[in-house]
């Protein structure tokens, strides 16, 4: 008898640990909403995607915060508060709840600082002010969080950030903005320092690349351009950091006015949110704002549309982000809550949407 209990132990031990390695654990969903100056979070449900605000959800911020990121170690988030006499970053620590409490004071950045990134490691946050047409940078207390500047910071850049990129590696940072031709400057990274001028300007398919997406090896970047070419354009990286684009590039999208990009944590798929329907004569698409999406030809990086995309979306879609295991993908719409998708193969099924009440602008997943 005794025997036969232990092996009852031992057989639940062995699932107990299979679910814990196989990433079956609450993940936690972060969303900014600049109009009610908030932050909501909900729990995801591992198996179903579904989603439940946490108790004291949404959280007061500073005005008009307009992106959010996590630090790797799940501790902290940041957010960038771009409102009228705001211009400073929000420092909150993060409960095994999921629940956030803002330590104070709030960090000064540049004007308008919509952007932010952070390397791999979490030991520095990136800051776009697009106003002030510069990158605030700062390294971070591993154990408190807490933000110091680097020296030089800010780094004046002579561009308005649209979007801005990380590579996995940390060493090269990308920067998209608006222009004549549209351009995205690749800067070298030393411990948090930009190199004094971007190591390449490479032109893009049109006046406005509104998103960047990286794939996890660091090879490829993916630029959308949501003025008036309706297209994705491809670069590799090269060794330097230099972006050179790829045969075939830019891509016609499907659809009007793509404005965010992400791939999934193997690199295979490339997501993208159009805020319009289907581009004249290119077939039966959606008619109204969707997700088109791509699976990436490992060898050259291009993507080719998988054959149901793309998928209809609420209205104005805006930011994209995929839980750890790329088991769901959530989307904020600027129209006001967070619609979840299941995902399988880059193939999108709608499980529900999340009113909110106001535009959504940025998103961020904790494990």
């Amino acid at each position: 008898m005794l025997q036969k209990a232990l092996v009852v132990v031992l057989v639940l031990a062995s699932v107990a640990s299979f679910m814990s390695c196989g990433g079956t654990s609450s993940h936690f969903v972060y969303a900014a909403i600049p109009d009610a100056n908030q932050i909501a979070v909900f729990r995801e449900d591992p198996y179903s995607g579904i989603l439940t605000q946490l108790s004291g959800s949404p959280y007061t911020v500073g005005d008009g915060v307009r992106a959010v990121v996590l630090h790797p170690s799940g501790k902290f988030l940041y957010a960038a508060n771009p409102g009228q006499n705001e211009n400073d970053v929000s420092l909150f620590s993060i409960a095994g709840n999921g629940s956030l409490n803002e330590v104070f004071p709030r960090t000064p950045v540049g004007t308008l600082p919509t952007l932010l990134a952070m390397d791999p490691a979490g030991g520095y946050l990136y800051v776009g002010n697009a106003l002030s047409n510069t990158i605030s940078v700062f390294s971070i207390d591993s154990g408190n969080g807490g933000l110091t500047p680097v020296a030089g910071s800010p780094f004046s850049i002579g561009l308005s950030p649209s979007s801005m990129q990380l590579s996995p590696s940390g060493n090269y940072l990308y920067v998209s903005a608006p222009s004549s031709t549209g351009v995205i400057a690749a800067f070298s990274v030393t411990a948090g320092v930009l190199s004094s001028s971007p190591i390449s300007l490479t032109p893009t398919a049109d006046n406005n690349p509104t998103a960047m997406a990286i794939d996890p090896t660091g090879t490829y970047l993916y630029a959308a351009n949501g003025g008036t070419a309706n297209s994705i354009s491809i670069y590799t990286i090269g060794s330097s950091g230099a972006l050179t684009q790829v045969p075939g590039s830019p891509l016609a999208d499907a659809s009007h006015l793509p404005v965010a990009l992400i791939t999934d944590p193997t690199g295979q798929f490339l997501y993208v949110a159009n805020q319009g329907g289907s581009v004249s004569g290119s077939g039966s698409g959606p008619t109204g704002p969707n997700i088109g999406t791509y699976s990436i030809t490992a060898s050259t990086g291009f993507p080719a549309a998988i054959q149901d995309s793309p998928f209809t979306t609420e209205a104005e879609p805006v930011s994209l982000a995929l839980d750890p295991n790329g088991k769901y993908l959530y989307v904020g719409n600027q129209s006001g809550g967070v619609q979840a998708f299941g995902n399988s193969g880059g193939s999108l099924n709608s499980i529900a949407t999340y009113p909110l009440g106001n535009g959504i602008t940025s998103i961020a997943i904790l494990q």
